[in-house]
């Protein structure tokens, strides 16, 4: 009897191990993997840290991007771009959040130092790498994420997401555009831009 239940039970953990792995893996169409991270979310009354979760977006567009590190030396071009386009973001009722492996007191010395100018936005600390991994943008030989960035819609389904090489900086442009795009909810065709018409509409 007590064979035949261990049978049992491992025959049972089975598909439950493999609904786990699929559970995490971030995929266009499907729900966002959830998160709740510490987070930098100001300067303006010194050190600001506040718990940061999807949730806490829902009804909202969000725009999610990983970045390899902090001090570095093109993550704080891409920060300062999205921080200055962000009204333009908000706007079209999204918000943007930052995210890297870095701890919160390391964002904080970043940003004291000046490299990021007036930050926008929060910057999350995964520094446990968990919802990089998640997200299947964690490079586990370097141990840090690559350059991702992912669009949740007001629903939390994951509209959107790209990967770049750690070298290369991505668009705010093209982001914005790709963001009002979804929001048409029509077909838009190769290059399609604000004002043109979608195939469907």
């Amino acid at each position: 009897m007590k064979l035949a239940t261990m049978i049992l039970l491992a025959a049972l953990a089975l598909p439950l191990q493999g609904h786990a792995e699929d559970r995490y893996q971030a995929k266009v169409g499907q729900p966002a993997p959830e998160f709740s991270l510490d987070a930098l979310v100001g300067m303006q009354k010194g050190k600001e840290f506040k718990r940061i979760s999807l949730s806490d977006y829902k009804g909202k567009w969000l725009v999610l991007f990983f970045y390899p590190a902090d001090f570095t030396f093109v993550c704080p071009t891409e920060i300062k771009g999205f921080s200055e386009a962000l009204e333009s973001f908000r706007k079209m009722n999204a918000e943007v959040v930052g995210a890297s492996t870095d701890s919160k007191y390391s964002h904080l010395a970043w940003v004291q130092r000046g490299d990021l100018g007036k930050l926008g936005f929060p910057l999350l600390s995964d520094i446990n790498k968990e919802v990089a991994r998640d997200y299947g943008c964690l490079d586990e030989k370097e141990g840090m994420a690559l350059r991702a960035l992912y669009i949740i819609d007001p629903q939390g389904v994951l509209q959107y997401q790209v990967v770049h090489n750690m070298d290369v900086g991505r668009s705010v442009e093209e982001t914005l555009r790709v963001l009002e795009a979804l929001q048409t909810g029509g077909l838009c065709p190769l290059g399609w831009k604000h004002g043109e018409k979608t195939l469907t509409r």
